[in-house]
């Protein structure tokens, strides 16, 4: 009788948000860690918010690989000059009843537009996957401008014209150059 055998052995997922004043370095001892705990980098986001540094990691491995970054990480707070946090966390259930499109909003730079953008597709019940913004200064002018790029998990049964219609007409009615267009 032949056996099951499973060739990628169960594993755990572990987020670790780590924030502190930004230096050459700090990803590369981040990984470190994780790969001492035999720990796998699967997902990461990482950016410079004004001096500070952010990083978010996805890492996989077996339930005591979890376990021991969760027990190792915060004694590296002090040493790494980091605030870190870790949080258990599942696979994410594929979606195969959404579709994936990108926004992307450019405006004159002021307060309320992430809320406002963020409001347009909530109220829709649309989820938004992941976000991104800068602001820079426009060339010749100096103008402050803000840039906002969204993925989106758009449902099946919303009507994409109907969606690209309504998302345009908000734009327009806020003063934002919007877009709204499938990931392919």
């Amino acid at each position: 009788m032949e056996k099951n055998i499973s060739v990628n052995p169960p594993t755990d997922n572990l987020v670790i948000t780590a924030i502190g004043k930004d230096r050459p370095g700090i990803i590369n001892e981040l990984s470190k860690i994780v790969l001492e705990q035999k720990g796998n980098v699967v997902d990461s986001r990482m950016t410079v918010l004004g001096g500070e540094f952010a990083i978010l990691l996805l890492v996989s491995g077996k339930w005591d690989t979890i376990a021991r970054l969760e027990t190792t990480l915060p004694k590296f707070q002090e040493r790494l000059d980091l605030t870190i946090l870790t949080k258990r966390t599942s696979d994410r259930p594929i979606k195969q009843d959404h579709l994936p499109y990108h926004v992307e909003v450019i405006s004159i730079d002021h307060p309320g537009i992430v809320y406002k953008v963020a409001d347009f597709f909530s109220s829709r019940q649309i989820n938004v996957e992941e976000m991104n913004t800068s602001s820079h200064h426009a060339p010749h002018t100096g103008t402050p401008m803000f840039v906002l790029n969204m993925v989106l998990g758009v449902p099946r049964k919303e009507s994409i014209t109907q969606l690209r219609e309504n998302f345009l007409d908000f734009c327009d009615s806020q003063s934002l150059d919007g877009l709204l267009e499938p990931i392919k």
